[in-house]
Formats: C-alpha cells, sequence, structure tokens
C-alpha cells in the first residue's frame, strides 16, 4: 500500500485519523496508542504478512533488551549482545543469499537454497532501536509504555523508509494529551506538505524512471551508452531518486502532521550545497545524524588527529554505502570507498585554504563550488543506480565521450549536417523513436527538476502561507497522477 495510491489515500489515511481521534474523543488514549500501533501493523502487513514476525521479533527483543541494558548489572554485556543481534538480523537477510551462492560455488554443495527476501523497513527499524540501546545505557532511561514503545517502532508514516527517528524526539510526543485532539493548525501544516511531497513522485521522479531506466537496462544488458545516452541516464537519475525520496519523506512528514507528531526533516535543499561535505549533511540528514553520532564519533571523530579522522571518515562512509547494499555485488562498497576518499580530499582543501588564508566569497567562487558538488555527486550516483561496477565504469566512460556520440532521431532532423557524422539513439527507446514532445518533456522535467533544486527554497523554509499557495496547484495534478495513472510505482529507497 503505497502513499500515492487508491487505497492509500481514499481509505486506509481517513479511516486510520477518524479511528484515532475518536478514540482520543473519547478520551482514551491508550486505545488510540493501541488502535495506531495496530494500524500501521495492517499497514505492513499489506505487504508481505510474514515479514510481521520478523518485526514483532525486533520490537519484543529490543524492548526486553533496553531493561537489561538500562538498569542491573552487566549492562555492557546486554548492550553488546543486543547490537550484536541486530546487526546480525541485518547482515543475514542482507548478505545470506550472496554468501550461499559464493560458499556453494566454491564447495559446490548443491544446497536446495530458498531465496531469503530482505523485509522492507528492516534496515530503518532496526537502526532506530539500535540507538534506542545505545542511549539506554548512556542515560540509564527506558520507555516504561510497551504499546509507546510499539509506536515509536512501528508509527506507519515513517516505517518503510524513515526518517530514522529518535525516542526522545518522538516518545514523548506519545505521552502529549494534545496529540489525541484534531487540529486544524495540523492538518493546514500537513496537507500541504503531503500534497506537495507526492507531486514531486508523480509528476517529476515518475516521468523522469520511465525515460532512463531502458538506458540502465541496456547498461546491464553489456551495451555501451553514448555521450547523451549516458548523460541523460545520469542526471535523470540524479534528479528521479532525489524527488522520490524527498518526496516520501515530505508525504511521511505531512501524514505524521496530520495525527499531531512532528518528524525530523530528512532533506535541506542538498543540490543547493558548496561541498561534498555538505551535501551529506543535508542529504538523508536523519542516517547521516546515525552514522555521525553512533560510528564517526564513537571511532573517535576528529578528536584523535588530522589521520585518524581520515580513516574515521572512510570507515563511516565504506558502512554508509554497505548498509544501502544488498550484498549482490560491490557497487554500493564502491560507493561508500568513494565519497569516503572524496570527503577525504573536501577536508584536505579545507584545511589547505584556511591555513594559506584563501577566502571564497566571490558569487563565481559558489557557482563553481555548487557545479562541482553536484557533479560528483551526479557521478557517483551512477553506482546507485548500476547493476554492477563494471556496468558503471562503462556508464562512466560515455559520460566522458569515450563511447563515442548519438542523438535523438528528433534532434537529428533538425541538425542535418550531423548527420552521417552522429548516430540515432539505440538505447532510449522512449527518445529515440518517440515524439518531439517526448523528448521536449523530458528536458523540461530536467528543466523543471534542476530549478526546484538548485535555486528554490525547500518546503521547510517556506511559511504556512505559502505552502497553502503551492496546495492549490500541485493538488490537483498530484491526485491525478496518483489515482488516475494505473498502477503506482514504487518508491526507490524501498529496496534498502
Amino acid at each position: 500500500m503505497l502513499f500515492n495510491s487508491f487505497e492509500f489515500i481514499c481509505i486506509f489515511l481517513p479511516a486510520t485519523l477518524a479511528g484515532f481521534f475518536l478514540l482520543g474523543w473519547r478520551q482514551l488514549p491508550r486505545l488510540a496508542v493501541a488502535w495506531l500501533v495496530l494500524a500501521s501493523l495492517f499497514y505492513y502487513a499489506w505487504w508481505s504478512p510474514w515479514q510481521i514476525g520478523v518485526l514483532a521479533a525486533s520490537i519484543f527483543g529490543n524492548f526486553f533488551l533496553a531493561r537489561r541494558v538500562a538498569v542491573g548489572t552487566r549492562r555492557k554485556v546486554w548492550l553488546v549482545a543486543g547490537i550484536s543481534a541486530n546487526l546480525a538480523l541485518l547482515l543475514f537477510f542482507k548478505y545470506a543469499n550472496p554468501a550461499y551462492g559464493l560458499v556453494d560455488r566454491w564447495l559446490d554443495l548443491g544446497w536446495n537454497w530458498h531465496h531469503v527476501i530482505m523485509p522492507l523497513g528492516l534496515s530503518f527499524y532496526t537502526f532506530q532501536q539500535i540507538a534506542y540501546l545505545v542511549d539506554a545505557y548512556r542515560t540509564c532511561e527506558r520507555e516504561g509504555s510497551f504499546m509507546n514503545y510499539c509506536l515509536f517502532v512501528t508509527f506507519f508514516p515513517q516505517l518503510i523508509i524513515g526518517p530514522i527517528v529518535h525516542h526522545r524526539e518522538m516518545l514523548p510526543q506519545f505521552a502529549d494529551d494534545r496529540v489525541f485532539r484534531p487540529s486544524l493548525a495540523n492538518f493546514n501544516a500537513g496537507l500541504p506538505i503531503f500534497f506537495l511531497g507526492l507531486f514531486k513522485k508523480v509528476a517529476i521522479a515518475d516521468p523522469l524512471g520511465r525515460y532512463i531506466d531502458p538506458a540502465f537496462a541496456a547498461s546491464a544488458a553489456g551495451e555501451s551508452l553514448t555521450l547523451f545516452e549516458a548523460w541523460a541516464a545520469a542526471l535523470g537519475y540524479t534528479f528521479q531518486l532525489y524527488f522520490d525520496f524527498s518526496g516520501y519523506a515530505d508525504m511521511s512528514i505531512g501524514i505524521a502532521r496530520l495525527f499531531g507528531i512532528q518528524l525530523p526533516h530528512n532533506f535541506d535543499s542538498p543540490y543547493q550545497s558548496r561541498s561534498m561535505a555538505e551535501l551529506w549533511r543535508r542529504w538523508h540528514m536523519t542516517l547521516m545524524r546515525f552514522m555521525r553520532d553512533y560510528v564517526y564519533i564513537p571511532l573517535g571523530g576528529n578528536r584523535l588527529g588530522a589521520r585518524r579522522q581520515q580513516v574515521n571518515l572512510l570507515i563511516t562512509m565504506i558502512l554508509c554505502g554497505l548498509w544501502h547494499g544488498d550484498g549482490a555485488g560491490w557497487t554500493f562498497f564502491v560507493f561508500g570507498l568513494l565519497h569516503g576518499v572524496v570527503l577525504i580530499v573536501n577536508n584536505q582543501w579545507t584545511r589547505w585554504r584556511e591555513a594559506n588564508g584563501i577566502e571564497l566569497g566571490r558569487w563565481w567562487d559558489d557557482g563553481v563550488a555548487r557545479m562541482l558538488t553536484f557533479l560528483t555527486w551526479c557521478f557517483g550516483l551512477v553506482l546507485f543506480r548500476a547493476h554492477t561496477v563494471g556496468s558503471a565504469t562503462d556508464i562512466w566512460k560515455g559520460m566522458l565521450g569515450l563511447n563515442g556520440a548519438a542523438l535523438p532521431d528528433q534532434l537529428l532532423a533538425l541538425l542535418p549536417f550531423l548527420q552521417g557524422w552522429v548516430e540515432p539513439l539505440r538505447h532510449m527507446p522512449n527518445l529515440a523513436k518517440g515524439t518531439v514532445l517526448g523528448l521536449t518533456e523530458f528536458v523540461a522535467l530536467l528543466l523543471l527538476s534542476a530549478w526546484l533544486a538548485f535555486f528554490c527554497r525547500n518546503l521547510h523554509r517556506l511559511s504556512a502561507r505559502q505552502r497553502v499557495v503551492l496546495l492549490v496547484p500541485t493538488f490537483a495534478f498530484a491526485i491525478q497522477g496518483a489515482l488516475f495513472a494505473g498502477v503506482p510505482a514504487q518508491f526507490l529507497y524501498f529496496q534498502f
């Protein structure tokens, strides 16, 4: 049941809101929380009922472990056991299939192995509960209400792909009586955020995906992409991933606000960053907060000297890349390694510039920095979408012009002097053999994406009045795209 589906928008969400506030109006807050937990479990079971078992085991296990970690003897032993159990569960579902394949090929065991399917949201709610265990150890405090803890983990707006919430942000809100009463202010704030996020998904991300998927499929099949194809695929995916994921984050924040719950922001206009370090601080902010607080700082952060800081950065980014991966290839490891090296270079450049008193405050310095940051990110994201490192390398060669050049038939017809010198597109049929309207739509989507990502203020920096004004033109288009476009497209981050 996707946020952009008819079942969710027209049936599940209104019914869940009605039941929650009806119980709250009858002054039954515990039943209201229980209702929201049951609704969240139903939402999760909609995908696959068996996955409820994994989620329930994780919740019960971590709630029990938190009691041992917070008080009593051998607290550190219980903490290590809890973190190990969570990571073991995550590693099993992520890497059982490739590990089996590797062992079977080496030893020729002939096992009758059933493919392990990773439960949705496992990475997100596992990290969330690891943070809870660590903080229970640090503060000697734990949540006393099991039902509130269940809601903290299962709250459906952020259960599947985040944001990764912190218990100090959520649990006090569940104990606030004002949450159980409907508020016009919350609806005025939540609905524009939800529909603007829906607009990002159905009006920008999904159409871009339809154009670039053939190019990546051709690359996965071993065909080389030419200059135009490679750049179209890379730029298209760079904007598709941003508007798909940030659209989901906006929708989750908007839905939670309808219930009176405020979720943390996950994006802060990352494509307006002037360095890769800044971009990572503004992209998937709750994940990077987790990696900073529970990986980078415990490793020593920047407290142990410049060389140790570089090692810590590299380890943190490699783990960040592996968190996104499924173990089937090396693409996410290389992605993490690449960005670790880029962040080290970024830090060295910043230190050198500060040591030599070089200031970059002019408008063209800012523009060049932003462009270099975006292009670095764009090249790196090829690893996110490509099936193998070899496929990503071939796309990079295409972006550098090493695989030759090709243009859509529509452009070749307008530039006859290039015919005979430049080939027509072969691997993007939606552009190559389509109408002029198809090419125009793709270019218009890229320009719209660039304008929104590079120059516009993000949704959370707009005033309430500005959001309401934007709601009017986006509401009809988003609803039309979500309810009348056939089967809704899945969100890209579901695979992580």
